[in-house]
This record gives structure tokens, C-alpha cells and sequence, in this order.
């Protein structure tokens, strides 16, 4: 009778525990997702996923912007800089730490007044909320730019590999997002969607005062030739709709897209580069300074005697992360909860 009973009990947990598991699977293919803008002739098309419904709609043409001024490379006299990197879809974690950096309000609306706010890219991928992280810069730019302030989202790997079709590292949210719209991930951002036109006006690099922003890194190789900003960011922008096997048959690809290309290269963490090399690259970019994404650390670093900033603080894990501020020539850490280190 015993042993009967303590079957049953045993049964009735691994019972319970099981449905939960199959309760949990099935809510977490329950998408919410939205709004994706399509641009169809003088038409706007809205298309929102709600409890794992489509729901479409036209509306009017000026309700969102369609046309977009490509980011300006170099900014000068900014008076403060706020920079994180690979956010990597975790929008609430990345909430956290602008709110208790006062980056933005309790409602999620700027208050850096004239300051310049940088995302060194990687937004796409790996985490559960890339579009809502996507909305709210975009909403936020315009905030800044009312109070005088800038928002800068450069782009990184992920977003140039979603760019380019490489769909690898989607969070599984994402691949039942394109499933339901019936439409491939990489033409949710098309040039004929608001968001796509929107992230096709975005720089790769961009310098504010003596710093240097970009996700990767500035490597000796990709300089060889010389280096102009704008050059880099106008090629860059034109490679997003370019097809990848005739960029591969160039020279074009493996110098942009390659190991020591901007997007990808590591070598400031990985290359034991001696101290000359890194004020040669300073010297030939014009800049006394490097902040850069890309390489995970569990806070933001300086490398070099402060020449390098490493920027992404693993904010990818949705556990952790902190900002880079950066005041005339002062730099420090802005903590998780809002406290401020100097280096």
C-alpha cells in the first residue's frame, strides 16, 4: 500500500513537472511581435504579431519617416559621450542601465540633454526582444535630437550578417516571426520597410571628438591603404545590398568583411599588439582613442594606457552590464546600478 502510494506521488510530480515543461514550449512559441512597416508605393503596410496572430493594416503614408539622411561620420565639440555595445535583443536589461545611468527617465525617454549616446552595434540577434530594442532607438533619436543631444547606432556583425541573409544566431522567437509573416528574416528589413531603410542610413565607424567608435576594431591591415571615414561608411552602406558572391570575387570582401575588416577584427584582445602599433593606428586615424564592442567582458575595460575602450560588458546574457562615459578628456564606468568608476 506504501510503496503504491509513493508510485502515485511520484508519478503525480513527474506528471506535473512534465506538463509544466510542455505548458512552457508551447507558450514560448507564442509570439508577440511588432509593428514591421512596409513600404508599398504611397501605401504603408503595418504587420503586428499578437498572441501568435498577424494582424495587418494600411496606414498613412506620413505616419513614419521614409527617407533617411546617411549618419555623418565625424562630430566635433560634444561636451559628453554615453557608449554600450551588443545588446544582442536583452531590451530590458539594457532599459535598466540607461535608466540608473539617467540616460533616459523612468519613461523611457531621453534626459541626456545635449549629450551623445553610441550603440557600437550587434543590437540583432541571439535575444528575445531585437525589435523592441530597435523601436526604442529609433524613437529615442528623435527624443535626442529635440533636446540637442545624438543617438548613434552603428552596425555591427549581426547586423550586417541579418543584412546579408546569415541567419545563424535568431532567436527562435524570430524564426517563427518569419514563419507567421511568411516572409524571410532579412526582408523584414528590407529597403522597402521603414526599419531596413532606416538601418541602411546608419554608419559602420563614426569619430566624436578624439574618439574613435567602431564594433570591431581599426586594424594595420585595413588602413594599409589609407583611411577616410567617410569613404569607409559610404562602401559599407552600398555593401548592404550588394550580393555577397560577387563581393567575394573582389578584393572587397575580405578587406570590409574579413578577420581584420572593421566589423570582425579582435586583435586589440587577442593579437598581444605592442603599445607602438596602437599609437601608429591613433596617429594615422587622427584620434587619441578607440571604443570598440565585439569582445565580451564582464565590464567595460581600457586597454593600452586608456587608448582602448572595450564596451561590450556581456549585456548579450541579460544579467549584467555598464556604460562608458566619456567627459572632455575624463573616462569612466557607469555601473548596472548606476555607480560611476573612473579610470
Amino acid at each position: 500500500m506504501i510503496k503504491n502510494l509513493f508510485f502515485f506521488l511520484f508519478c503525480l510530480s513527474n506528471g506535473i513537472l512534465l506538463a509544466q515543461t510542455i505548458v512552457s514550449t508551447a507558450d514560448s512559441l507564442v509570439v508577440n511581435d511588432g509593428p514591421y512597416i512596409f513600404i508599398e508605393d504611397d501605401n504603408l503596410v503595418e504587420k503586428r504579431i499578437v498572441e501568435g496572430e498577424v494582424l495587418s493594416k494600411d496606414i498613412a503614408f506620413n505616419t513614419y519617416d521614409t527617407k533617411f539622411k546617411p549618419e555623418a561620420s565625424t562630430y566635433e565639440d560634444v561636451d559628453k559621450i554615453v557608449a554600450l555595445s551588443d545588446i544582442h535583443g536583452q531590451f530590458d536589461l539594457a532599459i535598466e542601465i540607461l535608466k540608473n545611468n539617467k540616460v533616459i527617465d523612468a519613461h523611457n525617454n531621453w534626459s541626456f540633454g545635449n549629450g551623445h549616446f553610441v550603440i557600437v552595434g550587434d543590437i540583432f540577434d541571439r535575444g528575445p526582444k531585437v525589435t523592441e530594442t530597435l523601436w526604442f532607438v529609433y524613437n529615442l533619436e528623435k527624443q535626442a535630437e529635440k533636446s540637442g543631444g545624438k543617438v548613434h547606432f552603428l552596425l555591427g556583425n549581426h547586423e550586417y550578417m541579418i543584412l546579408h541573409k546569415d541567419l545563424r544566431y535568431l532567436h527562435e522567437k524570430y524564426v517563427k516571426t518569419s514563419e507567421l509573416l511568411h516572409t524571410s528574416y532579412d526582408e523584414l528589413y528590407g529597403e522597402a520597410t521603414v526599419l531596413g531603410r532606416w538601418l541602411r542610413s546608419k554608419a559602420t565607424l563614426i569619430k566624436i571628438n578624439d574618439n574613435i567608435f567602431v564594433h570591431g576594431g581599426v586594424s594595420p591591415d585595413f588602413i594599409m591603404d589609407g583611411f577616410k571615414l567617410k569613404k569607409i561608411n559610404r562602401f559599407m552602406r552600398k555593401s548592404i545590398d550588394r550580393d555577397k558572391a560577387e563581393m567575394k570575387a573582389g578584393p572587397f570582401y575580405t578587406k570590409y568583411y574579413g578577420d581584420t575588416g572593421p566589423i570582425w577584427y579582435r586583435g586589440y584582445f587577442y593579437d598581444n599588439l605592442n603599445e607602438t602599433v596602437i599609437d601608429s593606428l591613433l596617429t594615422e586615424v587622427r584620434a587619441k582613442h578607440f571604443v570598440v564592442g565585439h569582445c565580451s567582458q564582464e565590464k567595460v575595460l581600457q586597454l593600452y594606457n586608456n587608448k582602448i575602450f572595450a564596451v561590450d560588458s556581456s549585456i548579450k546574457n541579460g544579467e549584467y552590464g555598464e556604460v562608458l562615459f566619456i567627459d572632455v578628456n575624463s573616462y569612466a564606468r557607469g555601473t548596472m546600478e548606476g555607480e560611476i568608476i573612473k579610470f
